[in-house]
């Protein structure tokens, strides 16, 4: 899709007897938007939106005391917030995101294999806990012949080295062929990706947010997730997935196992995933939240 874009140039040919917002999510964003509206004059209304979950700098600080509004996207990132604050969790598109009424027909078509399917859906980086999916899914393959794991992500050419560890570590197992790496993928195909699973893993070390459990759980898929980013505030723990604590494969294999190996306990938090993804986590409803705090500060100008 293409994005509208605008030149610094003309932002600053821009009137100031409109009021707008300027909304920002980083450093360079937030200052840029007080230099438009200190130095340039111009009639801005800056919104900052945080998901940083760790202390700020004194210069972070500073410049989120300029801001009008500011936007936490969950409760974790909010505790670190020292002014007053909303809390907007992202949402996601169910209407690409949705479940499939034939996962067989859709994994021929996806020239995916048969059998009890895992994803974990991201980069392939020590962050995203992609090594620690793959010693899950030794474990789980070791045990359950109809298991198969399925990644899908880019490699940077940073952790090329990591990739080629991993894979060898699959291939030392003897289940290359049932821990498949897809690399990276067109985003249009990734609804069908995630409608194709049985179950997603999220076993992040660290993340902003993270909005891959929420794009499994729309498609019907159950989730098991770390404690990382804002994964507590998506995953009701026992009702449609499972929480565990970051780094804890005994209890992520334990959890797993046990999702695969009982059919209606799938079904029962998959058709509760959908529920509250639709209900809490759409798009359009942080989009409707995002623009009343627009409001709300354009009203006041």
């Amino acid at each position: 899709t293409d994005l509208p874009q605008i030149s610094f140039m003309t932002l600053l040919r821009l009137s100031s007897s409109k009021t707008r917002v300027w909304h920002a999510r980083r450093n360079l964003e937030m200052l840029s938007g007080v230099i438009l509206k200190k130095i340039f004059r111009k009639n801005l209304k800056l919104v900052f939106t945080s998901a940083a979950q760790r202390h700020h700098s004194s210069y972070t600080k500073k410049l989120i005391s300029r801001m009008d509004a500011v936007i936490a996207t969950s409760q974790k990132s909010a505790a670190y917030l020292e002014v007053p604050h909303k809390i907007i969790h992202h949402g996601i598109d169910t209407e690409v995101f949705k479940p499939t009424s034939d996962k067989t027909s859709l994994r021929r078509t996806l020239g995916l294999p048969e059998g009890k399917l895992v994803g974990c859906f991201g980069r392939l980086r020590p962050q995203k806990g992609i090594d620690i999916f793959i010693k899950i899914m030794i474990n789980i393959c070791d045990s359950d012949p109809l298991a198969i794991g399925i990644i899908c992500g880019q490699t940077t050419a940073e952790y090329k080295e990591f990739e080629v560890d991993l894979k060898a570590q699959v291939g030392s197992a003897g289940f290359s062929d049932r821990i498949i790496f897809l690399g990276t993928q067109p985003s249009n195909r990734l609804p069908d990706l995630f409608a194709a699973l049985d179950v997603y893993v999220a076993p992040q070390r660290n993340e902003g947010f993270g909005l891959t459990p929420l794009e499994a759980m729309a498609c019907g898929v159950p989730v098991v997730a770390t404690t990382a980013g804002a994964f507590e505030e998506m995953v009701l723990d026992g009702k449609t997935g499972c929480i565990v604590e970051i780094e804890d494969t005994v209890n992520m294999t334990k959890q797993l196992r046990e999702l695969l190996s009982n059919d209606l306990k799938r079904k029962t938090f998959a058709k509760a995933s959908i529920k509250r993804v639709i209900k809490h986590f759409e798009i359009k409803g942080e989009a409707e939240k995002l623009l009343t705090v627009y409001k709300d500060l354009l009203s006041k100008s």
